[in-house]
């Protein structure tokens, strides 16, 4: 398997910063354009993308990459094969930035071979049992751990291409050393201190009825069932006991939102922007894994308890 650091020779150590391709994902049209990437775990296996139309424009493709994009010297993308003999576009030194940790940000990035000037990116979720799971929405270099990546393997996928469409051998790296993604010590702490007690009582905005006006609610959870409660009115918006049903939805990016669907399907947005304290985006961001891990463990244990009842 791939691992996440690579020793890169002298030349590649001396390049600048700014000579990292911060690689980026192929833009809206282009996607709509392709077959998603493929599902089983290959690393550094050619895998062809099929296109729906083979005649795309790669001028129009290079022409939406970011201006900041690095554009390799002559030099770096000449062939080391004899004439005649054709070289793949290819990424060297490839890894992962960043801390594994919930609310960080990850970034895949590394050196451009042999004429590559874009690459089509797809994190994905390796479980125990050894299937992965791609994340939706997750095709550029930048990924946010969130609550959803606990407990399993997170990877990157990644097919360099060039200007002409030529595309170079997939290249899977796994973060975190190839290590189950975890809370940090603090965030442990605190989900381990709501599990104890049995209780956890949280501050969250609410979107009512779609009508775009967020309300100030507070989430009471308790080890059989949760309760969520408008502030301004004392309105229970719902009340139930956990189910197999219940569905906590988390989407990607730096985003403090969540939504949660209950046992007879309604769907309720949440937010903990400007919920946090201190406030930060980072504390709200940290606040809403902290929810969603915490009520994920109660609706656990209640499921696995009513199990062992009927056993």
């Amino acid at each position: 398997m791939a691992k996440d650091s690579m020793t890169m020779d002298p030349s590649a150590e001396e390049r600048t910063v700014s000579e990292v391709v911060q690689v980026i994902s192929l833009v809206e049209e282009v996607n709509k354009k392709m077959i998603d990437l493929p599902s089983r775990n290959v690393i550094n296996t050619a895998t062809p993308i099929v296109y729906e139309n083979n005649a795309i424009d790669a001028t129009q493709i290079r022409q939406t990459i970011d201006a900041q994009f690095y554009i390799p010297n002559p030099h770096e993308t000449q062939s080391p094969f004899q004439e005649g003999e054709a070289s793949l576009p290819g990424i060297e030194g490839f890894q992962i930035i960043g801390e594994a940790k919930p609310g960080c940000t990850l970034r895949a990035c590394g050196y451009p071979t042999y004429g590559t000037s874009l690459c089509i990116f797809q994190w994905v979720r390796h479980l125990d049992n050894g299937t992965r799971h791609s994340i939706e929405g997750a095709t550029v270099p930048d990924y946010v751990v969130t609550a959803d990546d606990i407990d399993t393997f997170l990877a990157v996928d990644c097919i360099p291409m060039d200007d002409s469409g030529n595309q170079g051998e997939l290249v899977s790296l796994f973060a975190n050393n190839q290590n189950k993604i975890s809370c940090d010590t603090d965030m442990q702490h605190e989900i381990e201190s709501h599990i104890s007690a049995g209780r956890a009582v949280f501050n969250v905005m609410l979107l009512i009825d779609s009508s775009e006006a967020w309300e100030q609610t507070t989430m009471f959870l308790k080890r059989s069932g949760y309760q969520i409660k408008v502030n301004r009115t004392d309105q229970i918006v719902i009340e139930e006991k956990y189910s197999p049903e219940l569905y906590i939805k988390v989407p990607n990016g730096q985003s403090t939102q969540f939504v949660l669907i209950g046992s007879d399907g309604t769907t309720l947005p949440f937010s903990t922007s400007g919920t946090s304290q201190p406030y930060s985006m980072e504390n709200d961001i940290r606040l809403r894994d902290i929810i969603v891990l915490t009520l994920r463990y109660f609706q656990s244990k209640a499921i696995d308890g009513k199990r062992k009842s009927k056993a």
